[in-house]
């Protein structure tokens, strides 16, 4: 039952990820670089420690949940790639 004027508040959780943070990664960049244009990352899985996984879920008032991901990884301390929900802009890469 839904009763009229109830508001639904929005619920975001974890990271929030932009389009403009993933276009200031480069290839090369040190995790504490990484750190400082994205956050802490949500998980780091003690197995795999040159792997950073970014998640944001979402849910707007009432509508339905939504969820992005961003997962770097690193070699050497050394960020070699992305993938996930979000790419690299082509004009970022100039």
């Amino acid at each position: 039952m839904d009763f009229p004027g109830v508001y639904k508040i929005s619920i975001p959780q974890g990271n929030i990820i932009t389009q403009e943070m993933v276009d200031q990664l480069r290839p090369g960049m040190t995790k504490r670089q990484v750190i400082f244009v994205m956050g802490t990352p949500l998980v780091r899985d003690p197995y795999h420690q040159d792997r950073w996984d970014y998640v944001y879920n979402f849910q707007p008032g009432g509508g339905e949940r939504g969820q992005e991901r961003l997962s770097v990884l690193f070699e050497n301390d050394q960020l070699v790639s992305l993938s996930g929900d979000f790419e690299p802009t082509p004009e970022a890469d100039s």
